[in-house]
This record gives C-alpha cells, structure tokens and sequence, in this order.
C-alpha cells in the first residue's frame, strides 16, 4: 500500500455527534475509511495530510435516504405527470450520502434494470446507492424473474417493495404478500443481505392490516417489515406506533407536511415509548406529490424535494426539543441497523467517512461521501456527469 497516494485527512476540532456526543474531537480519514477518532491527532507524522479546520462547527454521519425515486415517479394524470430522474447535486446538497431507490406506481414505462442502471451510476458519481426491487404492484417486477433471485445475486438490490392499503395498489392476495415478504428474507440470507419488504401505505382504512397478515400467513420476522409514510393521516399514525411498540421499525416521511408532521411524529412516537432505534426518516425524494379527492379523483401534483429532511431535524431540534444527539438517530444510525448497512450511520473507526457537517444553526456547510468533499458551503462542488 502506497502510503504517499492515500490522501490522509484531518477534521480537526468539530463537535462530533457520532451521532452519540463526543465532544470536540479530530477525525483521520483515508481511502473513504475513517482511521482515528480522538482529542488531538498530530498531522505531521503522515505523508501529505490535508487538514481541514472545523473549529465552532458540527459533525455528524452523513444522511441515510431509505426511500427516493431515483429515475422519477408519478404519472398518475398521463405521460406528463412523470418526474425527471434524480441529479446527484440535489442529493448531496440535502445531505444525503446513502441512497435507496424504488419505483413507484408506474412500472410500465419504468422498469427495475432502468432503476439499477442509475443506482450504479450514482455510485460511480460519488456516493453509496442501493435499489429495491419490485413497485407498487404483485407480482412485483423484478429482474431475474423472481424477487428472491433479485435480492440473493444482485449486489446492489436489498429488498423488495410494493404498495398495500392504497387505491393504486393492485390489491394483492394474502398469500401474494406473505410469499413476496418471504422471497425477499430467504434472497437476504443467502446473499448476505438485508431482505427488508418495503410498504408503501395509503390512505385505505385497512392500515396496516396486511402487514399483520404476513406475520400471520408467514415466519418473516417483524424486523424485515417496513411501512412507510406512516405520518399521512392519524389513524395511520397510532397504528404505526402500535406497530413499533411490538418491534417493528416505522419510517416516517419528511416531504408529507400533515396532518402528522414530521417532527411530530417522531416527538410523538418517543414519546409513547418507541426506541428511537425503530424510528426513520425519508424523503420520498424525486417522487410525486399526488393530491386525490375523496373519489379517487387526482387534482393536482408536484415533485418531492430532499430539503425536507433537514428541516425535520431542524424542527426536532428547534421546535420539538429534543436533543440533537437523539434528533439525528433516524437520519443516521437506525436506518443503517435495519438496512444492514454495517459501515453506514456512525462515526468510528472502520466506518465509511460520510459526513455532513453543520452550522450551530443546523444549516448544511459541507458534505463528505467516502471522504470526498462534495459540498462545501451548502453547495455541490461535484456534480452528475450532466449537469
């Protein structure tokens, strides 16, 4: 190992939210690893070693995004309604240093091999990408011609996702759901691998009935079950708490402004005794913003942005009150825990140098993915090959 083309650097004395509180500390890093975390780092002793002075500023692991419409989402009101695929800039900007795609409700005109083609190409431009195969419908779409397949073989796909309780789902059967959950588990254990079942959740009084159903009709532990836009309407909201009391993991959406807000609910959900371990936040990020009457009737729509998400830690921390150290556990160490992402959403030793560093106002200074600078106050400095 040449140690002269390492390109050692040193974060010295930020505020480290790891995201545990470690007070000021230096961060060594190279090779996108990070090497040291400690008090005092001496420089001098390594070849060529960048410093970089964070001194009266915040550090903490870069975001975990666990829910984006890599190539776009929609067209629910026809050809035009369907959103541009995801820029790497945009990304970045909020954050963001992991990604995990899905489609959405068009799986016609968008297709899983489209899917991982951008989730490679993100990972070529700069930062860790994941996709899960499957959309909303059963059968899901898959690329190997079974999810199991999919997830055992696939380096980049994790799991699988549908849509249930939702007037755009394709109202699978029973035994659809649990045989779906079940191929995605067996493709995790034999390809190392989470094998998580992503749920999209609607509006339908049925809430989270299906995913009770699975436990029932199946032995796919809770764990691997994961509703998400849970905050969209109140009821929801109580049975996903209901939900997260017997130990599932919950994720919450930050682009949905109510009834539940963001902030709300994560507030809410600890509040009621959920471990802030079986709490997540995500963008929906690149997707459709559907608005439907009360017949099913679209009447009007727009476009998820990422931003979301740093105002659902700012408000955490600002109008919830609650402790940083505790606000960036949904962005950062709980969904790397149930993605099995093991060197994601921390900073120690041996974990991927992805940062996000803060302003004491929590604004979005720099961003490291892999030990890249990609953001340097508040903006991209490295783009998508076409931007």
């Amino acid at each position: 190992m040449d140690l002269t083309s390492a390109g050692f650097m040193l974060l010295r004395g930020a505020q480290v939210y790891a995201p545990q509180s470690l007070g000021v500390q230096d961060v060594l890093l190279a090779y996108g690893k990070i090497l040291a975390v400690a008090p005092q780092i001496p420089s001098d002793v390594l070849p060529d070693c960048k410093i970089v002075d964070l001194n009266g500023l915040i550090l903490c692991p870069g975001f975990i995004d666990q829910h984006i419409h890599f190539i776009g989402g929609g067209g629910e009101a026809g050809p035009a309604t369907r959103t541009p695929e995801v820029r790497l800039s945009k990304l970045v900007e909020a954050g963001v240093t992991t990604a995990i795609g899905l489609l959405g409700t068009d799986s016609v005109t968008r297709h899983p091999e489209s899917l991982l083609a951008k989730t490679r190409a993100l990972n070529e431009e700069g930062i860790t990408a994941y996709v899960l195969t499957g959309a909303y419908s059963i059968p899901s779409p898959t690329i190997t011609g079974s999810i199991e397949r999919d997830v055992a073989l696939i380096d980049r796909v994790i799991g699988v996702k549908c849509a249930v309780s939702d007037h755009r789902s394709s109202a699978p059967h029973d035994a659809a759901l649990a045989n779906m959950a079940a191929q995605s588990r067996v493709g995790g254990l034999l390809g190392n691998k989470a094998g998580i079942s992503v749920f999209h959740m609607g509006s339908s009084k049925k809430g989270l009935a299906p995913l009770y159903t699975i436990l029932e009709n199946s032995d796919v532990p809770m764990s691997k079950l994961l509703p998400t836009h849970v905050n969209r309407s109140e009821t929801l909201f109580d049975a996903a708490i209901e939900f997260a009391l017997k130990g599932g993991h919950i994720d919450i959406t930050s682009g949905i402004p109510g009834p539940v807000t963001p902030s709300q609910a994560v507030k809410r959900a600890v509040d009621s005794g959920v471990a802030l371990d079986l709490l997540s936040v995500s963008s929906d990020g690149n997707g459709s913003q559907p608005v439907f009457d009360a017949q099913g009737n679209l009447t009007g729509i727009g476009v998820a942005g990422f931003e979301s998400l740093l105002e659902t830690l700012v408000a955490l921390v600002q109008v919830q009150n609650m402790p940083l150290v505790d606000a960036l556990v949904p962005f950062t160490r709980s969904v790397a825990k149930f993605l099995g992402l093991e060197s994601k959403g921390e900073i120690a030793v041996g974990k991927d140098a992805d940062f996000v560093v803060l302003t004491p106002a929590l604004a979005i200074h720099q961003v490291y993915a892999h030990g890249r600078l990609m953001v340097q106050e508040g903006k991209a400095c490295v783009k998508g090959t076409f931007e």
